[in-house]
């Protein structure tokens, strides 16, 4: 059992002892090595936990091995993490000798065995502090039952009630459902109430200084535990955790790699130094969305962060740091409108607590704010969809408010800023922004910005149902954006000159969204390919062919089920009501307008924009009030806001809804190499690194480092786990 220290691998292997014993007719022994600091002891203390003097002239591990070879035991070894070599050594001896033994260990980092399979323990799972259940259901949380234990030791008697249940939801989540944490906390109960402790637990490590003197004194306090991880290090992997701890909410290797390096090692060593990081329980790695990530808790990284501070890094690092998420963001900008559009979106949806970490670096750090503004800025065409408009315009506003160098980055946030502005119906400010938009964009002769400024004239005059404007200055921006060059840039223009002529009548419109469908199919634009989809299902809706508008707008609907398009979602959603309504299904369609109005919400936009869409929306539910009666059309529309995403989806398909299922990895998300598939193959059969290195005349090293990439690849977390699916799979040498 590996983990963090304080994670409670001590106490879940007494249990397994206890709860397996009648397993074993010669008992389990437990064997605490924590005090024992010489290798040369470890054999005699193993002796003395299962009551044997040694007073012979052999040596202990022989005296062990004869007193082990014909006996069925159980032996827990705990805390081996700082006798590592001599734990494996002796339990690979022992395991030779003894056919009836089993050995459970406790380690911060594992033996590295042949025979050894790894269970990471995890944190205790705790409510979310931002809606917690009530109190009864609150108590089927493990994290939350440990604390009203011992809060109960503590105060004698202890209920969680209902004016507790904020506090404590927040005390566990903050405390990273981390048990020697959790019961540190619940110890400071005789002098704070649980609202109190919640207040000041910002500072885990200083709060949680005392805890029960009969416990070992690594087991004592909070940092202790910390302080022997720490120790365990050596010095690069100590300046790795120091670095590392800037992260927010977990990285991925091509981040750690841009952060961590620097004099102390070099980039292609920091693989090397997050594994072992992993091996001893600083870091875990896991798969979020076929992307393999590393995370700290907490706890840990706040230790890391004070490292950081006191080495004098800090600035440093985060300045780096957030150097990697602004050219991260600047690459997912400019690689938008492709075939990795859902998969930019997943990785910046994954990566927003450390995007979020860097602009605030940035807007509180002097001389770092226009790095901040050309990040932000960066994030807008990801930001339309994904439905965090508000906190978009609330870094783009501070950004601009505290820079204002004429440059071309500060233009194209004016129009960013602007465009969101008028998706929010704040009239004003868009137009204030567009006016400063088109003046620093002529003083600067940039014509990129330019093309931008003349663009969001055309989409204002669309906003104000101005269309001969509209349609002249979309037309003159769709031009200059294919001069500059920009595809992203040029296929919006032309999707917005599209709608113009659509919300006309212009003859042009069909063939224009056409036009949109077939540049997103060239390039397998599949986000913006809803957009285009919704555009044609609503010129034929218009144009009254209902029969061909419904299963454009559904295939619409089908493509942003899988991402995070909660635009598109609301736009498809919402034309499926008007063209539902019209043929005469009123309670889907009202259920439809519901859904709309949940992912309208959820995309940060109240309702359509637009007045004349605006103006078909009320058409559409005048018609439904009346064929079903304000009773009726309520119920129906509060059914519909109800709806998740997915049930929407299928809603409005006519199909039942999908049973839920246990995802499981059939397949990796990304082909792997020849090399990859040979190691896997190798890791079937049991083979060490160092069998697979021989085999296939590579270093050890270098084999190591294909393992750890494949877990990424896989989402898998234990060569094991590699093994078994390779096995399931059919050889993958050849496949």
């Amino acid at each position: 059992m590996t983990g963090a220290g304080g994670i409670g691998k001590t106490r879940l292997a007494l249990r397994v002892a206890r709860d397996v014993r009648r397993s074993f007719p010669d008992g389990a022994w437990m064997v605490d090595l924590g005090p024992v600091e010489d290798d040369a002891l470890l054999a005699r203390t193993v002796l003395a936990a299962l009551g044997l003097d040694h007073h012979s002239a052999l040596p202990a591990v022989t005296v062990l091995v004869d007193h082990l070879a014909d006996k069925r035991l159980l032996l827990v070894l705990d805390n081996c993490e700082h006798l590592l070599h001599a734990s494996a050594v002796l339990v690979r001896t022992l395991l030779a000798a003894a056919p009836g033994l089993k050995v459970l260990v406790t380690s911060r980092q594992s033996l590295g065995i042949d025979a050894e399979s790894l269970l990471t323990v995890p944190p205790l799972p705790a409510p979310d502090p931002d809606r917690p259940p009530p109190p009864k259901a609150m108590m089927r949380y493990p994290a939350v039952q440990l604390f009203v234990e011992r809060a109960s030791a503590v105060l004698g008697d202890y209920t969680l009630g209902e004016d507790d249940r904020l506090a404590v939801a927040g005390i566990c989540h903050r405390l990273d459902g981390i048990p020697l944490a959790i019961e540190l906390a619940a110890a400071r109960l005789r002098a704070l109430c649980p609202q109190q402790l919640r207040t000041v637990l910002d500072d885990r490590l200083a709060l949680l200084h005392q805890g029960s003197r009969a416990a070992p004194a690594r087991r004592q306090t909070l940092r202790a535990a910390i302080d022997c991880s720490f120790e365990l290090c050596t010095p690069q992997e100590q300046w790795g955790w120091a670095r590392l701890s800037v992260f927010c909410g977990g990285f991925d290797l091509e981040a750690a790699e841009a952060v961590c390096a620097g004099e102390e090692f070099a980039r292609e060593q920091v693989l090397g130094i997050v594994s072992e990081l992993v091996d001893k329980s600083v870091l875990t790695m896991e798969s979020r969305r076929g992307l393999g990530r590393y995370r700290m808790l907490e706890t840990i990284r706040e230790y890391g962060l004070d490292l950081l501070r006191l080495g004098g890094e800090e600035a440093a690092v985060r300045r780096r740091h957030r150097d990697h998420y602004r050219a991260f963001a600047a690459r997912a900008e400019a690689d938008w409108f492709s075939a990795r559009q859902e998969t930019w979106s997943t990785r910046l949806y994954l990566e927003r607590t450390n995007v979020r970490a860097a602009l605030e670096f940035c807007l509180s750090t002097p001389h770092e704010v226009g790095a901040g503004l050309a990040l932000a800025t960066s994030l807008w065409g990801n930001a339309l969809g994904a439905g965090n408009l508000d906190e978009q315009r609330r870094w783009l506003g501070q950004a601009l408010a505290r820079d204002g160098e004429p440059t071309p980055v500060r233009a194209r946030a004016l129009w960013v800023d602007g465009w969101l502005a008028l998706l929010l119906g704040d009239i004003s400010t868009a137009k204030a922004r567009l006016d400063a938009c088109q003046d620093l964009a002529e003083r600067l002769g940039d014509a990129e910005s330019l093309a931008h400024a003349v663009q969001f004239a055309g989409l204002t005059a669309l906003f104000r149902e101005d269309f001969p404007a509209a349609v002249r200055l979309l037309e003159e921006a769709f031009d200059r954006h294919r001069a500059t060059g920009d595809l992203w840039a040029e296929w919006t223009a032309l999707f917005l000159l599209a709608l113009a002529y659509c919300l006309t009548g212009d003859p042009r419109a069909s063939a224009m969204a056409e036009q949109c469908l077939a540049l997103c199919d060239a390039h397998d634009a599949r986000w913006s390919r809803s957009y285009a989809l919704w555009l044609l299902g609503l010129q034929h809706w218009l144009c009254g062919d209902t029969r061909r508008a419904i299963p454009l707008l559904q295939d619409g609907l089908r493509l942003v089920r899988s991402g995070r398009n909660l635009l598109g979602a609301a736009q498809c959603l919402e034309v499926l009501a008007w063209a539902t309504a019209q043929g005469g299904c009123g309670e889907q369609a009202a259920a439809l307008l519901g859904a709309a109005q949940t992912a309208w919400q959820s995309a940060g936009i109240a309702l359509p924009g637009l007045g004349r869409l605006l103006h078909h929306h009320s058409e559409c539910e005048a018609r439904l009030r009346g064929s079903l009666g304000d009773t009726a059309y309520a119920t129906a529309v509060t059914t519909g806001t109800r709806l998740t995403l997915d049930q929407a989806t299928d809603h409005a398909l006519g199909e039942p809804p999908a049973p839920p299922t246990t995802p499981r990895p059939e397949q990796p998300p990304t082909p792997l190499t020849r090399r990859q598939r040979q190691v896997i193959e190798l890791l079937a059969q049991g083979l060490t690194d160092k069998q697979i290195a021989a085999k296939l005349v590579l270093s050890s090293r270098t084999v190591e480092g294909h393992v750890h990439r494949l877990l990424a690849v896989l989402g898998f977390h234990s060569r094991t786990q590699i093994a078994t699916w390779a096995v399931e799979k059919g050889n993958m040498a050849g496949s």
